[in-house]
């Protein structure tokens, strides 16, 4: 069984659309919880998942902006330092997701990433 635990950094598409977020998971035994924060409007989720082999669900559901659960399917390397899969919000919208996983750094990264963005658009 794969180990998730740790911090992750991925993206996920809609409609072409990437956006970036970072993941934190505690994992124990086959299930897993943490939280996800997005670079977009959406925010912070929490996340509660299962692990069986290097087979990964889990439902994200946001904590201000959107009530619908969000369910994401995927497969974790064998090195388990990588995951990708497939997401879903009924049977309305769908997308690919990926992460990576990353260093204990993960949130100052991105709101570097994020000023760097702001400062870009500025000028």
């Amino acid at each position: 069984m794969a180990d998730l635990s740790g911090n992750w950094l991925g993206t996920y598409w809609q409609d072409e659309i990437p956006s970036r977020f970072e993941a934190t998971f505690v994992q124990s035994g086959n299930t897993f919880n943490g939280s996800i924060l997005d670079d977009n409007y959406l925010g912070e989720a929490q996340v509660n998942g299962e692990v069986i082999g290097r087979t990964v669900s889990f439902t994200k559901r946001y904590l201000i902006t959107s009530p619908v659960p969000v369910r994401y399917t995927g497969i974790v390397s064998k090195n388990e330092d990588y995951m990708q899969g497939k997401w879903n919000i009924g049977l309305q919208y769908s997308g690919v997701w990926s992460a990576r996983r990353g260093g204990e750094n993960l949130i100052v990264d991105l709101q570097t990433r994020l000023e760097q963005q702001t400062s870009l658009t500025m000028i």
